[in-house]
């Protein structure tokens, strides 16, 4: 097995964990809505097509396509207190990514394992993760499909699998992210 630590996350390269994974992940697409997929709607911010806004209060994330239209992805944000507003980018992209907690959730669950590895039921990573640069934060998938449309997180942004799936075959590294309160 291979270990090594990406942007707060440790990846290992190992063939069982693979196909665990896939199962997990077809589980979970089992129980995802049908109305999951992104839908294309009037987007009229000034930002450039190939960007990603969030806006926290209404619990939506918009991919720019061109002026005037975007894809919108409902998601799970910030709980109160632990919500940001900002911009960044995507440096890094990972399908079914181990998990490892940051120091904040450590310190409010103490029981946490150090790393939960992909395909675990217990990982909240789910699908994908797209890492956001300048932090520990991250748009990825879920374990938990109900928490979405909710404020749930430490202050990632949760969406369902199909979406980040659908998503992180969209952008690159570098994609802006722009998120609104």
């Amino acid at each position: 097995m291979v270990k090594r630590r990406e942007h707060g996350f440790w990846c290992f390269a190992n063939r069982p964990l693979v196909a665990a994974s896939a199962a997990v992940f077809l589980l979970t697409l089992a129980i995802t809505p049908s109305d999951a997929a992104g839908k294309m709607v009037a987007f009229n911010d000034k930002v450039a097509a190939g960007t990603i806004v969030v806006r926290t209060r209404e619990r939506r994330l918009y991919f720019v396509l061109r002026r005037g239209q975007a894809l919108r992805y409902t998601v799970g944000v910030g709980r109160a207190g632990r919500q940001w507003a900002g911009k960044s980018f995507i440096a890094g992209k990972h399908i079914r990514p181990n998990w490892s907690p940051p120091p904040e959730i450590k310190r409010d669950r103490p029981q946490l394992p150090d790393v939960i590895p992909s395909g675990s039921p217990a990982n909240p990573m789910g699908a994908a993760a797209l890492t956001l640069a300048g932090g520990q934060y991250a748009i990825h998938g879920t374990n938990a499909p109900n928490s979405i449309g909710r404020y749930v997180s430490y202050g990632c942004i949760r969406m369902y699998n199909t979406d980040i799936l659908d998503l992180y075959g969209r952008v690159h590294r570098g994609t802006p992210v722009v998120v609104m309160p």
